[in-house]
C-alpha cells in the first residue's frame, strides 16, 4: 500500500491538471447549453407574440362588424358561382 502512494505522488500534478481541464470543459458545455436555452426562449416568446397579434386581429374582425363582411364575401362567392353557371349554360347553347 505504501508503494502505491509513492507512485501516485509524482502523478498528482497530472491528475490535477486533467481534472482542471475536465472542469473547464464542463463549464463551457454548461455555458453553451444556457445560450441555446435562452435562444429557444426568445424564439418561443416571438412566436407567442405573433399568435397573440393574430388573435387580436381575429377578435377585432368579429367585434367590429367584420363578421358581417365575411358573410357578404361568402354571398358574393355564391353569386359568382351562379353567374359562372349561367355563363357556361349560355356557351353550350
Amino acid at each position: 500500500m505504501e508503494d502505491a502512494i509513492w507512485v501516485l505522488i509524482p502523478l498528482a500534478p497530472f491528475i490535477m491538471g486533467g481534472f482542471a481541464i475536465w472542469t473547464k470543459h464542463q463549464r463551457k458545455l454548461a455555458e453553451l447549453q444556457i445560450e441555446a436555452t435562452a435562444e429557444k426562449a426568445a424564439q418561443y416568446a416571438s412566436h407567442s407574440r405573433e399568435l397573440e397579434e393574430r388573435v387580436r386581429v381575429l377578435e377585432r374582425i368579429i367585434t367590429d362588424g367584420g363578421y358581417d363582411t365575411a358573410l357578404q364575401i361568402e354571398a358574393l362567392r355564391d353569386q359568382r358561382a351562379v353567374e359562372t353557371g349561367r355563363m357556361s349554360e349560355q356557351t353550350k347553347q
